[in-house]
């Protein structure tokens, strides 16, 4: 598959416009399985994988970094580091929790080695945390960027407030730059629009979407009076309501034209947007990761982005 990269901000990393999430790592995906989708992602010209120091020490028996581990064993396994821009994050993991100057060293550090290299392309500071002074926050990322451990920096689940401070912070002090955003957003969760998509433009930042197809509901499954097995059927089943039922039914629509399927025709309205880099989803098994490839390739006419825009309105408030 051929498609052209992506600069994240004003940074020299290149990405694909799709991001496989590495969420399910260790946690619905096992060892075999994540390199098996990681295999077919990177054979079609995927080059960004995006994971978390914490992914998966919710799972019983699961320590954190989990996710961090299989993908070390996957690029040693490889030899394949230098063609895939990895992006994690800090202030999660159950051993190094929050954002203060010493543990996002430390955290920094640990992730490398369970990453089996000596950098990280993307590095975000994952939650903000209000009991550390954000200059020392980052300033800690700053170092690990002149010190080479970390090519480029970003920001997600912070408020549009903290991440002006931040940039301000950075300004004043010298220091190097966020050039990435991790929001939540997607064709039912559209306050993104509101919030940070003037603060991404101004500040030039590639914006990669987590729940890109919001927790599963997105491709479609998720329909009344259906019963799903899945560790996130909480999560996804919430957004059956009105609103809900009404992008199901303009991505039906769309899917049907252009012969493709609901989580292919949601990724690439997303795809599509404004500030948009690159959306993040993930495969939990290999036959799920065609559909993800597809958004790449499909172009959605003007007439399909507004008919989604219309069934989707009620999702810009948050």
């Amino acid at each position: 598959m051929t498609s052209p990269r992506r600069a994240i901000g004003n940074s020299d990393l290149q990405v694909f416009p799709l991001s496989l999430g590495g969420n399910v790592f260790g946690w619905t995906a096992d060892r075999d399985t994540s390199f098996a989708v990681l295999d077919a992602y990177t054979a079609a010209g995927g080059n960004f994988v995006d994971t978390a120091d914490g992914y998966s020490a919710w799972v019983p028996g699961n320590t954190g970094g989990d996710s961090e581990r299989i993908l070390g064993e996957w690029f040693e396994a490889r030899g394949n580091r230098d063609d895939v821009v990895l992006a994690t994050k800090v202030s999660q993991h159950p051993d190094f929790k929050g954002l203060a100057a010493d543990n996002i060293r430390r955290a920094a550090d640990a992730s490398l080695e369970r990453l089996k290299s000596d950098r990280i392309d993307l590095y975000y500071a994952h939650f903000d945390d209000a009991t550390v002074p954000l200059e020392e926050t980052v300033g800690a990322l700053s170092e690990l960027v002149d010190a080479g451990k970390v090519r480029a920096i970003g920001i997600s689940n912070y408020s549009p407030e903290r991440i002006e401070e931040w940039f301000a912070i950075a300004e004043r002090e010298g220091l190097h730059r966020a050039v990435a955003l991790q929001p939540h957003y997607n064709l039912v969760e559209r306050s993104y629009e509101e919030k940070y998509r003037a603060l991404a433009e101004r500040e030039n930042l590639g914006v990669m979407p987590y729940f890109a197809l919001a927790a599963g509901f997105l491709t479609g499954k998720y329909r009344d009076g259906v019963t799903v097995e899945s560790a996130r059927a909480a999560g996804a089943a919430k957004y059956l309501d009105e609103t809900g039922r009404s992008v199901l039914a303009a991505l039906d629509d769309v899917a049907a034209a252009h012969d493709a399927s609901v989580a292919t025709i949601a990724l690439a309205w997303l795809a599509a947007q404004p500030t948009i880099t690159a959306p993040i989803a993930s495969a939990r098994t290999l036959d799920q990761l065609p559909d993800l490839l597809a958004s790449v390739t499909v172009e959605l006419t003007a007439d399909e982005l507004e008919a989604l825009d219309g069934a989707s309105e009620a999702a810009k408030a948050a």
